[in-house]
């Protein structure tokens, strides 16, 4: 992990992530790309990905607010690079709560929304099942892995952290900016996955470009155990 001096914003647990990537069309991910930054390639190709887990102690500026330490996310990230910095980009990000949705959404321009959403994690001696469910466009969303234990470490040239190690976030400011920030947790082990399963409207969640994706297998998956985070606004 690396160590920062300045007082982060976020601080929380993030857990049991399920990233489902895909491979998707340059022209899809072109028009979201932030200013200064380029889509990132693995195998010659753009990824997106699935991602579901759990979000716990959270606390702004070292404050929990009580209703909101706990709760699911569930978001649609790809990767970009900024000056050699590998990072990710949102298309949308869902959470339970229409204060946290609104209050990322207008004061940081993220692409939050709110909606009736659920986790459901059961660890086993074996393994470790998590699953989560999205309401939305008339109709609900699931994502669900089950992992085997014990969790492994994956290699640096490994699938498994290309996607899931990444220490910087990059968005887009209201006045057209780089927005920049820098997430700090230390590396992840994974659970081997066992099963997975998707059950997942793209266009409804994401717009009718999406559709294309409806078809679309992932190329990979990954259950990561997680760790404590803290987040860090770059100027």
């Amino acid at each position: 992990m690396s160590t920062n001096p300045r007082r982060s914003f976020l601080t929380a647990r993030w857990c049991n992530l399920i990233l489902a990537n895909y491979a998707v069309p340059d022209a899809l991910l072109a028009p979201l790309v932030p200013p200064g930054c380029e889509l990132d390639r693995r195998g010659g190709r753009c990824w997106a990905s699935l991602v579901g887990f759990q979000f716990l102690d959270t606390k702004v500026l070292g404050v929990g607010w009580p209703g909101f330490r706990n709760f699911p996310e569930w978001n649609l990230r790809f990767y970009v690079t900024h000056r050699g910095q590998r990072g990710v980009c949102f298309v949308r990000e869902f959470v339970p709560s229409w204060l946290v949705a609104t209050t990322a959404r207008v004061i940081y321009n993220e692409p939050y929304r709110a909606a009736r959403m659920t986790m459901d994690v059961t660890e086993r001696p074996d393994g470790v099942t998590a699953a989560y469910s999205l309401k939305w466009g008339g109709r609900t969303h699931t994502l669900r892995a089950v992992g085997s234990k014990p969790a492994v470490r994956p290699g640096a040239d490994s699938t498994e952290h290309w996607f899931k190690e990444h220490s910087w976030g990059f968005g887009t400011s209201r006045r057209g900016k780089l927005i920049r920030y820098e997430v700090n947790h230390p590396e992840w082990d994974v659970h081997p996955v066992t099963e997975f399963a998707a059950d997942v409207d793209w266009a409804a969640l994401y717009g009718p470009e999406w559709g294309a994706m409806q078809s679309a297998e992932p190329g990979s998956v990954v259950l990561a155990a997680g760790s404590a985070v803290s987040v860090y606004p770059k100027g």
